[in-house]
């Protein structure tokens, strides 16, 4: 189930933002981001059609999409207004796809809006 990780009138890209900024201090950690893209805009009113999965990695500063593409002006969101963001993953940075380590997660995105989040589990460095 999709969780409302923005407060009330706070956008999808100022949420991304935010998460950017705090990957910046933690430059040996990776936050990955699942979720829903919002139906096309093509799809019938009163369709019950779901948007496409995503994957969403958040490393030093930047926002990338692994699944689909990601737009090359750094001050355009990686996701349109509308995604669902479903669960959060706090990885080892920089990261190895053959070696992959998982610090916390999955949880809700709204864990990782702090920085002691961002320094693995109960808030200690890993080392």
């Amino acid at each position: 189930m999709a969780e409302a990780p923005t407060d009330p009138g706070e956008s999808i890209a100022a949420l991304l933002r935010q998460l950017e900024a705090l990957s910046l201090h933690h430059p040996d950690r990776v936050l990955r981001l699942r979720g829903t893209l919002p139906p096309p805009v093509s799809a019938e009113p009163g369709c019950d059609q779901k948007g496409e999965p995503f994957e969403l990695l958040l490393f030093r500063g930047f926002s990338s999409l692994t699944t689909h593409p990601t737009a090359f002006d750094p001050d355009r969101a990686a996701l349109p207004e509308g995604s669902e963001l479903i669960s959060a993953e706090l990885l080892q940075g920089p990261l190895d796809p053959a070696a992959e380590i998982v610090l916390a997660g999955p949880g809700p995105v709204r864990a990782y809006r702090s920085a002691a989040s961002w320094r693995g589990p109960a808030g200690r460095e890993q080392g």
